[in-house]
């Protein structure tokens, strides 16, 4: 099933609707504008001169009225799903590329040593190079560096991160809001402040 992408009213990402959740927007008024080469077209039920109700919408809505509660925190959820794709499944010492399931996250400065646990401290590490840093630094470790800098996604990184599928169209719309040091569409990772 496609997911709508939903903005507020000045065009920042709300939060991505499922079809139905769209579909009950468009009914109640809920949509101030669309945008997207992609539409989609839904059909209901007949009314009494056997005229049948549809509802068009386009694969980007802006929403009129309240947003979900916290949509715009100041760091976003991390969770180790978005930390992989933020690092595009690429240890951050060894840089080989990994399967989920032989990726961990990584505490640049280890939790034991008052480390956060937040975008800005973890990188995506594969299983070995993680047993071999442990509780320490890369710089306490020989021969263990990261080869890129962790980085908070800003709200449109993490809208790309955070979809199960993305349309062309909706792609397009976010990556053109990206800062210039995004790593989320850029391949090989680069390092730098951010």
């Amino acid at each position: 099933m496609v997911q709508i992408l939903g903005l507020d009213l000045a065009g920042n990402p709300a939060q991505w609707l499922t079809t139905e959740e769209a579909i009950t927007a468009a009914a109640s008024d809920g949509i101030a504008w669309q945008w997207g080469e992609e539409s989609f077209v839904f059909y209901g039920g007949w009314n009494r001169e056997g005229k049948r109700s549809t509802i068009e919408l386009h694969s980007i809505i802006a929403l009129n009225g309240r947003l979900p509660r916290n949509w715009q925190r100041d760091e976003l959820p991390l969770t180790n799903p978005l930390l992989f794709r933020r690092d595009h499944h690429t240890c951050a010492y060894c840089g080989g590329q990994f399967s989920p399931r032989e990726l961990s996250r990584d505490h640049v400065i280890p939790r034991v040593q008052g480390g956060p646990n937040r975008w800005s401290n973890v990188v995506t590490a594969c299983r070995r190079c993680n047993q071999r840093k442990g509780g320490r630094r890369p710089e306490e470790t020989h021969g263990m560096q990261l080869l890129f800098v962790p980085y908070a996604p800003c709200r449109w990184e993490h809208f790309i991160l955070s979809a199960r599928e993305i349309l062309a169209d909706q792609m397009d719309f976010l990556t053109a809001r990206l800062p210039r040091h995004s790593r989320v569409c850029a391949w090989p990772p680069v390092s730098g402040n951010h």
